[in-house]
């Protein structure tokens, strides 16, 4: 290959000689990113949802494919972010499907001096078993003037600031209809 040959190859030579000052024709291309396509060109489905780092909750679209999470990116849509996203919300891809990702939680019996690692699944069933255990056994169906309350003041919830409002309205509903919990507040207003 001659000197000629490899400076015609070098993009500036080649934008020059088209009139492409701008870099954006076919000059910025290479043989690789002519054959390029997005991640989500494949995808079955595109759902929207939320990201869950603070409190602003930029909106996210995650397109999947046969169950599986091909991309994250910001929703032009979103009235709150407009299809922006910060590094942490542009990040969320690897949160969620990283191998980083753990599938365990460390545990410590009461009375314990070491951490056990307890599969997820477990771990969730304790607490589950746990917050019915303490809802009976604090349950008061009267109080002390003999009104119907029908409550427990066993048990508290203090919700993520990165729900929306129809969540946090689930959440009030399950807490309090489901299972009596009175005491129930949002981190967004503390």
């Amino acid at each position: 290959m001659g000197l000629f040959d490899l400076l015609s190859r070098w993009p500036v030579i080649r934008q020059l000689k088209e009139g492409d000052s701008t870099a954006l024709g076919d000059t910025a291309m290479s043989e690789r990113s002519l054959h390029m396509e997005p991640r989500t060109r494949h995808a079955d489905a595109c759902v929207k949802s939320v990201c869950p780092y603070c409190a602003v909750g930029c909106g996210q679209r995650v397109f999947v494919q046969d169950g599986r999470i091909l991309d994250i990116e910001g929703d032009e849509d979103s009235p709150v972010s407009r299809g922006r996203l910060c590094p942490k919300g542009a990040a969320t891809f690897q949160l969620v499907t990283g191998s980083h990702r753990l599938h365990h939680c460390l545990y410590r019996r009461p009375g314990g001096t070491r951490w056990e690692l307890l599969p997820l699944e477990q771990a969730m069933n304790m607490v589950a078993e746990r917050v019915r255990k303490t809802r009976d056994s604090t349950w008061e169906a009267r109080d002390s003037q003999g009104h119907a309350v029908n409550r427990t003041l066993g048990i508290a919830h203090l919700g993520g600031a990165t729900l929306d409002n129809e969540e946090n309205y689930l959440i009030k509903k399950l807490f309090t209809a489901g299972l009596g919990i009175v005491q129930v507040e949002n981190q967004a207003r503390i």
